[in-house]
C-alpha cells in the first residue's frame, strides 16, 4: 500500500480531522473513505483493524483512531 486510507463516517468530528489530515500528509497521499456513503468498504476496514471513526490506515498497515465520532457499529447502523 503506498497511500493511507482515511475512513470517516461524515460527522462533523470526521470532517474536521478529514481537513487536518489532507493539510498534514497532502490530498495526494491520503485516500478518503466515506464509510456512511461507501457500506461497501466497511468489512475492508475492519479487516484491516479499524474499530471506530474517524481513523487512519498508514502505508505500513498501522491503524491509527483519531478522536473519537462514531464506532464502526454505528457506522453499520
Amino acid at each position: 500500500m503506498s497511500k493511507s486510507v482515511f475512513y470517516h463516517a461524515g460527522c462533523p468530528v470526521c470532517q474536521s480531522a478529514e481537513q487536518d489530515i489532507i493539510a498534514l500528509i497532502g490530498k495526494e497521499k491520503v485516500e478518503i473513505i466515506h464509510l456512511g456513503e461507501e457500506k461497501n468498504k466497511i468489512q475492508e476496514a475492519e479487516k484491516h483493524g479499524v474499530k471506530s471513526v474517524p481513523a487512519l490506515l498508514t502505508p505500513n498497515g498501522n491503524v491509527l483512531h483519531l478522536n473519537f465520532g462514531a464506532s464502526m457499529a454505528d457506522v453499520k447502523g
